[in-house]
């Protein structure tokens, strides 16, 4: 049975619109008919209270997914967006490394519990928020994956942050995870007014080539003010440019899967 597509999304540099991209993209792919599961390892658990998901609300979570005492199916819980579950994060995730660090497949344990057969036949797509660090909850997530997405900030900084990420993913690929690809790299909070943003799409580009998405993430007020009441961009404003963007992004998206699985 194929299983679905993976796809970690992951900036050891936070702000860097990680989170707000894994929930608008999951969003995007849902509302174009793709079962699509959001995994938040991320501690702090943005990523779930952004799809509307309350602290009383996450009786299981991606630590007990971790831990080995709940399946990922088990964990998930609808959102509000048809076709859209999430496996919510909670705090006790911050003590997660120091418990499975002496285990032989600490770096395996999302993979492992990704592999199993109900995981495919629910979903379509599992997007995986990383923490914002290089740890062993995304090293866990690099693992599971087939693809790695980079949100990239148009910023003085972005390149170098980058070349530290490319060189851990290479990492990850030479003694965990062979098959590990760059999905794309998305350039995020694009203010056109700016000229260093500009240089640095430029930069980008020339640095990446083709992985650099043509999609362009502006920075938006209404996607800032979305998490605030529980949901999406593209629920919250469907018209704005953000969410636009974020559809237009999911479409990209789409067609390397489509590449990659044809290759």
């Amino acid at each position: 049975m194929v299983g679905p597509r993976i796809i970690t999304i992951a900036n050891q540099k936070g702000g860097v619109g990680k989170t707000t991209t894994a929930i608008n993209l999951a969003t995007a792919l849902a509302a174009i008919g793709e079962k699509v599961l959001v995994m938040d390892i991320d501690p702090q658990g943005n990523a779930s209270t952004g799809l509307g998901i309350g602290r009383e609300e996450r009786e299981s979570s991606s630590y007990d997914v971790l831990a080995g005492s709940s399946t990922v199916t088990g964990a998930a819980v609808a959102t509000a967006v048809p076709n859209l579950s999430v496996v919510p994060s909670t705090m006790d995730l911050l003590g997660i490394e120091m418990e499975i660090s002496g285990s032989s497949d600490r770096v395996l344990r999302l993979k492992n519990a990704l592999a199993a057969e109900a995981v495919g036949r629910a979903f379509d797509y599992v997007l995986i928020d990383c923490p914002p660090s290089l740890n062993l909850l995304t090293l866990n997530a690099m693992a599971a994956a087939e693809s790695v997405l980079v949100p990239l900030q148009c910023e003085f900084f972005a390149l170098e942050g980058l070349s530290q990420l490319l060189e851990t993913i290479n990492q990850v690929r030479d003694s965990i995870n062979p098959g590990l690809k760059i999905q794309g790299i998305v350039l995020t909070m694009f203010d056109g007014r700016n000229n260093l943003a500009r240089q640095v799409v430029d930069d980008v580009r020339s640095f990446m080539g083709a992985a650099v998405y043509q999609t362009v993430i502006p920075r938006n007020v209404r996607i800032s003010e979305a998490p605030s009441h529980g949901k999406p961009a593209i629920l919250y404003d469907l018209k704005c440019a953000g969410s636009q963007a974020y559809l237009q992004l999911a479409s990209e998206v789409i067609r390397r899967e489509r590449t990659s699985k044809a290759a």
